[in-house]
């Protein structure tokens, strides 16, 4: 009984050590973030950094305004978000409540395949087939938003589908039967009893593609033009927040690698604002 006793607390200490080694992870992570980011934002003054239209580190003065970025990052990742969340979602449903099991068994370990498949794979598809496919048919050099935006929607499937189909298929039995029995359809009783009372998971994975599209690297540099320009079309190059980075780290000193440094911490503060948001989002739904 001693032994077990042990063993029990001893497990209770490991996993505590466990959620503390992710903490201080996490605490590290800002720490180095903000230290080393605030210096430069403050050098550079908040105002010209954040919405300042020049990204010239090589001139004399050099110029630091990352709002181009900002708005490259946010159109690419807002383009994704309205290719891939209806898809993964519809998805989602069909093969939680309509997929025959015959071709479940096919369709799952695809969806899990695509999460699997590296990012630079995905760059490479992007850059051999839908930048070519863009230029055709839609016109400017195939380089742009729309491109970016239909690769990150096809990247932020597997999770949308994985989160969004497990909510659904934990929601009780006794909902469906109940709307059945009150007369609902088939697709009906899905639709506006299954759904409704998943929408927290549904919810979840959407703020995950979300993270996943806004913090996308390499994928997005091979095919979005990398132009730090505010865009007049979805068919123009943009450079996001993260390309920004991987492209002039390698070389840059001094104030230019605390810009880069700081344009990190710019990235970091929305995936807390967005990880926030779902927080509000979700404690609201529960109340209800």
């Amino acid at each position: 009984m001693m032994k077990k006793k042990l063993v029990e607390k001893g497990m209770e200490y490991l996993f505590l050590l466990a959620a503390l080694v992710s903490i201080v992870a996490v605490l590290l992570i800002c720490f180095f973030m903000f230290v080393n980011g605030f210096p430069a934002i403050k050098e550079i003054g908040f105002i010209q950094f954040i919405f300042g239209t020049n990204w010239s580190p090589g001139n004399e003065p050099p110029s630091f305004g990352i709002l181009p970025m900002i708005v490259g990052s946010l159109y690419v990742t807002a383009g994704a978000v309205i290719i891939g969340v209806p898809l993964g979602i519809f998805t989602a449903i069909y093969m939680s409540s309509f997929c025959k099991k015959r071709l479940y068994r096919f369709l799952k370990p695809i969806t899990e395949l695509l999460a699997g498949i590296p990012s630079i794979v995905y760059g490479f598809f992007g850059m051999v087939i839908l930048v070519p496919f863009i230029r055709v048919f839609f016109g400017g050099n195939g380089n742009s938003i729309l491109t970016a935006a239909l690769l990150l929607g096809i990247m932020i499937l597997p999770t949308i589908i994985g989160i969004s189909e497990a909510a659904l298929r934990a929601v009780p039995e006794a909902y469906y039967e109940g709307a059945v029995a009150l007369g609902a359809s088939h697709e009906r009783a899905v639709m506006f009893t299954i759904l409704p009372a998943a929408r927290s998971g549904v919810l979840a994975s959407v703020i995950l593609g979300i993270g996943r599209a806004i913090g996308e690297t390499m994928a997005v540099i091979m095919v979005v033009g990398n132009q730090a320009r505010i865009p007049d079309s979805i068919l123009e190059g943009v450079r996001t927040l993260t390309t920004n980075i991987v492209l002039e780290m390698g070389y840059a000193a001094d104030l230019h690698r605390e810009a880069l440094i700081a344009t990190g911490v710019v990235l970091f503060v929305f995936i807390l604002i967005l990880n926030m948001c779902f927080a509000i989002v979700k404690a609201k739904s529960e109340v209800r």
